[in-house]
């Protein structure tokens, strides 16, 4: 029975099964070291007999095998233990080399190698880690929302009108009628506030826009929530709150090998993130740096990293919500703020110089709905099914959005987010 790579000092003195891939082979003058590899680590084989030093010699790395043999201490080799007279056999056929040395510490590969070799490149332990991190902060995102009474909800990515009334959309012909890859899920999780109140959705959302950034994708993963019976936008970004200290807090518990590895600092989410106006924090960058942004509709990247800086300067906080975002500036359901009705009920989180979570209170009323639609200019037909909900009855709701590439790429200071994408989609990149 095969056990793994990290049960195996669990055995020492006894007979054992392991299996995974050829890591590394170093042969010495009278013995030879191969390194098997697995889901959960690494094991040291020693072998001396001279068939099967010769067999390893000519195997190539990452080839499949399965190792039986003895386990013995030595506080030398991996996890203290090794298995010695091993008998191996081979589970595929020889490996065809792979585009760097998976063995070493540090990958000497650039971002397109990677890129271009990603079924085999991710192989390489730095290389896997931060999709152990993005898996546990998934993990971590359901587990906050599922106890805060949320729904988790599946909605089509297929939509026949454009989610944020933009240009920015993949078309596509459905059956002979024009359909769209879904900017978002917006629309549907808000219907579903209708039929469970709150509800959440992990998924990829696309977007036709031509950036060719470190910081941009064509589509990446959305952890969506939508929540209703609150009094404002507040009420949302408490939410995020949990979820994001959840995400973090199940990182450390569920990958602390590959926060380890990465030399990740996991940050300390307070108890009640600080907030800034929109409004207010065009007037501290006025003031306080050599540019005036007042009168923009949003913030400029620079912006957001000096804001950042000030959250922990002033704040002792790597997050800071920024609240109050011009209604020009939001797509049609954002709901006004009352008593300034040029400012939205809407805010972004920042974390570590970059927005990591958009979000905010939404129109509940299907004549604001018409009204809105109406004031832009656009007609009501192509969202007569999103705006039945409303006609048949909504509460007041709102939610928000959290791109987990861009999270993950934050956590391990990665210089650009394709290092945390799984084969990711841009502007140039639609294989593999």
């Amino acid at each position: 029975m095969r056990i793994l790579s990290s049960q195996v000092s669990e055995h020492v003195g006894e007979e054992v099964t392991v299996a995974g891939w050829l890591h590394r082979v170093r042969a010495l003058k009278s013995v030879t070291f191969a390194i098997v590899r697995d889901r959960d680590g690494l094991v040291q084989v020693v072998a001396a007999e001279p068939e099967l030093v010769k067999r390893l010699a000519v195997l190539t790395e990452e080839t499949v095998v399965e190792v039986t043999g003895t386990v013995t201490a030595n506080q030398q080799a991996p996890g203290g233990v090794e298995i010695t007279s091993p008998a191996v056999r081979e589970l595929s056929e020889p490996a065809v080399a792979s585009p760097f040395d998976l063995y070493r510490p540090v990958v000497s590969a650039a971002l397109p190698t990677v890129l271009d070799n990603a079924a085999v490149a991710l192989r390489h332990p730095r290389l896997r880690a931060p999709f152990e991190i993005s898996a546990a902060s998934v993990a971590g995102y359901r587990r906050a929302l599922d106890r805060l009474g949320f729904t988790e909800v599946h909605t089509p990515k297929v939509v026949s009108s454009a989610t944020e009334s933009g240009a920015n959309v993949f078309a596509l012909d459905w059956f002979g009628r024009k359909a769209y890859l879904a900017q978002s899920p917006q629309f549907y999780k808000q219907t579903m506030v209708g039929v469970f109140e709150r509800v959440y959705e992990v998924g990829p959302v696309f977007r036709a826009e031509p950036h060719d950034t470190a910081r941009h994708l064509a589509q990446y993963t959305s952890l969506d929530a939508e929540l209703g019976f609150v009094a404002d936008h507040r009420d949302v970004m408490a939410v995020v709150r949990q979820a994001v200290a959840e995400m973090v807090a199940t990182i450390a518990e569920r990958a602390p090998g590959a926060v380890e590895l990465l030399g990740v600092k996991l940050p300390d989410v307070p108890e009640e993130i600080p907030s800034i106006h929109f409004a207010d924090a065009q007037e501290l960058l006025a003031r306080e740096t050599d540019e005036d942004p007042r009168g923009e509709p949003d913030l400029a990247p620079a912006h957001e990293r000096w804001l950042c800086d000030w959250a922990l300067r002033e704040h002792g906080s790597q997050f800071l919500f920024v609240t109050g975002y011009p209604m020009r500036k939001r797509p049609f359901y954002t709901h006004p703020d009352p008593e300034r009705p040029e400012f939205s009920n809407s805010f972004d989180l920042l974390f570590r110089g970059l927005e990591l979570v958009t979000g905010g209170q939404r129109l509940h009323r299907h004549s604001d709905y018409l009204a809105a639609l109406e004031a832009r200019g656009e007609s009501p037909e192509p969202y007569a099914g999103y705006l039945a909900a409303f006609a048949h009855g909504m509460p007041p709701h709102g939610g928000f959005a959290l791109g987990l590439e861009r999270f993950v790429a934050r956590l391990t200071e990665a210089d650009n987010i394709r290092w945390t994408t799984l084969f990711p989609r841009d502007l140039h990149r639609l294989a593999p």
